[in-house]
């Protein structure tokens, strides 16, 4: 059996493609907690299912960071397996809430690509990746730069 490829060398991004990804993710209890315990975030709306229940949406809700951490995870087989750097986050957008037990699904679209001006071996792709839920929710947008290995040149 062969391998599977992570990631995707530059030439094989086109501009206007919209990839959606295989991976997916239920955020369950103990992921939440884990993640605000490692972060330090311990806002009650987040660990205290009494204190969430009294609030805006009546149910805990999973930290947003911890949804944009996932929707990155997701994107790596098939935006950043290759990638040499991702240059920088923009435009992180929480769309709508997410809550335990919702299952996280991610589609980027390609919105621009370039060659990188210092280096022959390597080209900028622009992406925007859109987390949503089960219920086809969108809940987390955000777009980025990833500076991505040519293939053959290393």
């Amino acid at each position: 059996m062969t391998p599977s490829p992570i990631g995707h060398y530059y030439e094989d991004f086109t501009v206007g493609e919209v990839i959606k990804h295989e991976l997916s993710k239920t955020i369950f209890e103990s992921d939440n907690n884990l993640f605000s315990l490692l972060t330090m975030n311990n806002h009650p709306v987040h660990t205290n299912i009494d204190y969430a229940g009294k609030n805006q949406h009546g149910q805990v809700l999973v930290v947003g960071t911890l949804v944009f951490s996932l929707a990155v995870g997701i994107t790596v087989p098939d935006i950043s397996g290759k990638a040499i750097a991702n240059l920088g986050y923009e435009d992180v957008k929480h769309l709508a809430p997410t809550f335990l037990n919702d299952t996280i699904y991610v589609r980027s679209t390609i919105l621009d690509k370039r060659e990188s001006k210092r280096k022959a071996d390597r080209g900028i792709i622009y992406v925007e990746s859109i987390a949503y839920n089960q219920r086809g929710e969108d809940v987390l947008s955000f777009r980025r730069h990833v500076l991505i290995k040519k293939r053959n040149n290393g």
